[in-house]
């Protein structure tokens, strides 16, 4: 099972062509795709039409949703968090904490394009799924 974060959705929803989207397109219908509940607001929100957002949610709740924070996991985000600053890695956005630290502590691989991931492989050990 890979999640799949909301930088690569948005991305394969305006029809952007990454690495990163043609890897989620081989992997739809093929292997386990999983989407974080916060992941899914974040892409939601970002439609304008009643229909186009009604076809995203319809596909997108199709998947394996998963609740990505709750008290363990926010905890160990804070820990994260606190790890990378003294690394001298500024995080940028709490969410992207919740994320990586699920993956990591589910030992799930995280489909993304957002480079504020990058230091969670570095340092704390989350795996890519783009390189796996």
């Amino acid at each position: 099972m890979i999640l799949v974060d909301s930088s690569v959705w948005i991305d394969y929803f305006r029809g952007t062509v990454t690495p990163q989207t043609d890897k989620l397109d081989s992997l739809l219908g093929t292997e386990l795709i999983a989407i974080g509940d916060l992941i899914l607001t974040e892409v939601l929100q970002g439609f304008v039409s009643d229909r186009d957002f009604n076809q995203a949610r319809k596909l997108l709740t199709s998947l394996i949703v998963i609740d990505l924070a709750g008290q363990a996991i926010a905890v160990q985000a804070a820990k994260n968090f606190r790890t990378l600053r003294a690394a001298g890695v500024t995080v940028r956005k709490t969410i992207d904490t919740l994320i990586a630290t699920c993956c990591i502590e589910s030992r799930l691989p995280l489909l993304y394009s957002d480079r504020d991931f990058d230091p969670f492989v570095e340092h704390l050990g989350l795996r890519a799924a783009l390189s796996a």
